[in-house]
């Protein structure tokens, strides 16, 4: 748990000094300093909440050969640690303080009962959530009409921003569009526009499909051919198990793509299909919020205070709860309030402009509440790309090149 951090006086030319160069307010902005008996008053912290689920799936690791885990996956909540840690940097200067409130529950109603006792005992009305598709919309639909904001951290499915989109629920996680639309662009600048796809069995598999189908159309590549795969010994489905027969054909392809969200199939068609193609998706090239070889924009700077703190590399879903803990902090003192009106209104404007350490400012779509935001187009060492690429341009905000534009918005709140 974060210290809590007393006030200090300061005079109001270095707190304006202090603000301008952490790019939260202009160079203008100047504070008065409070009196002597409200510096000495312990500061009450602006607490932050932080749900997921105890035995999410998505966690549970399912162990291959030799005791490797298929898919090395990291609950995301030490990027909001850091985020917490990020923001009292700034706020001991200003007399703020911030803090985040942990729970992992069994359920949806765990998570439901505790968000009601957090808000009425704590006072919290910001909450990042990790969870399942279907935790996330029973959160929303229990506290539709309450003064609460929920983020999305670790969930892409499309499905929450646009079908089940909420007015109160924030996406800091790219969805699947987003992703899709990151990595074709790239393959298009390549005049790689031939896509072979192995589909898994996983409804994610199938959603991250449905996304890419979509943004081929969209950027001009081409899907030859679909072919689901099954993870099997049995030689009577080895049309669907052999790498070999899976990739061959008369059709030719540019690449191979994966959709493979469990990761254990995808990691052997490297190097085995019949032509000597790129694999993109789930493996090989593949595109995320973050890498922790990202080397512009003070990302190093970023990537070493989370290994400090956290002790391994900082990954896409922990720079999402990161962001999220910035969103809420970074409106807090811009707003110069603790209050849920004032801080939700700086959030949902998009002259919030912040800046996540990837070249782009970022701000909230109104549209569907997804954080605007570039991707990175990256191998397992070293980032390949940036996106939006530099060919691929909008009218008003290249970032919206990435996932649904306002055009084709069907979210309605």
């Amino acid at each position: 748990m974060i210290n809590r951090v007393k006030g200090l006086g300061m005079r109001a030319f270095l707190v304006g000094a202090i603000l301008a160069l952490a790019g939260l307010v202009t160079a203008s902005v100047v504070m008065a300093p409070g009196p002597a008996g409200a510096q000495d008053a312990e500061i009450v912290p602006l607490k932050i909440g932080y749900f997921d689920i105890e035995d999410d799936i998505r966690y549970i690791r399912a162990f291959v050969y030799a005791r490797i885990p298929a898919v090395p996956r990291f609950r995301p909540i030490p990027g909001a640690q850091q985020g917490i840690l990020d923001a009292q940097s700034t706020g001991i200067f200003l007399g703020l303080d911030f803090e985040l409130v942990p729970f992992r529950g069994v359920d949806a109603d765990a998570l439901i009962a505790e968000l009601f006792r957090q808000r009425d005992d704590e006072g919290i009305s910001f909450f990042l959530v990790d969870a399942e598709t279907h935790v996330i919309e029973a959160l929303t639909e229990a506290t539709k009409d309450l003064d609460i904001l929920l983020f999305n951290v670790n969930n892409f499915s499309d499905s929450l921003r646009i079908e089940n989109c909420a007015s109160h629920l924030m996406h800091t996680a790219p969805s699947y569009n987003m992703l899709m639309d990151a990595l074709t662009q790239y393959l298009i600048f390549q005049d790689w526009t031939r896509l072979l796809v192995l589909k898994g069995p996983l409804e994610d598999d199938a959603a991250m499909v449905t996304a890419l189908e979509r943004s081929a159309k969209r950027n001009g590549a081409s899907i030859i051919d679909i072919r689901d795969f099954v993870l099997s010994n049995d030689p009577r489905e080895r049309e669907q198990n052999n790498i070999r027969l899976m990739t061959s054909g008369r059709r030719d392809y540019d690449v191979v793509f994966i959709a493979d969200t469990d990761g254990e199939f995808g990691r052997y068609v490297p190097y085995q299909s019949v032509r000597p193609r790129p694999v993109v998706g789930t493996t090989g090239l593949v595109a995320e919020s973050w890498q922790w070889t990202f080397e512009r924009h003070g990302a190093p700077q970023l990537n070493g205070r989370f290994f400090r703190s956290a002790d391994r590399f900082m990954t896409g879903p922990d720079w999402a709860a990161w962001a999220a803990v910035k969103a809420i902090t970074q409106a807090s003192i811009r707003a110069e309030s603790k209050e849920f009106e004032a801080i939700s209104a700086v959030i949902r404007n998009e002259e919030l402009k912040m800046d996540t350490y990837k070249g782009f400012q970022s701000d909230f779509r109104p549209w569907n509440n997804q954080l605007r935001q570039n991707l990175l187009v990256s191998v397992n060492n070293a980032v390949i790309a940036r996106a939006p690429i530099d060919k691929f341009e909008h009218a008003i905000n290249d970032l919206d090149t990435l996932g649904i534009d306002e055009p084709e918005n069907k979210c309605v709140f």
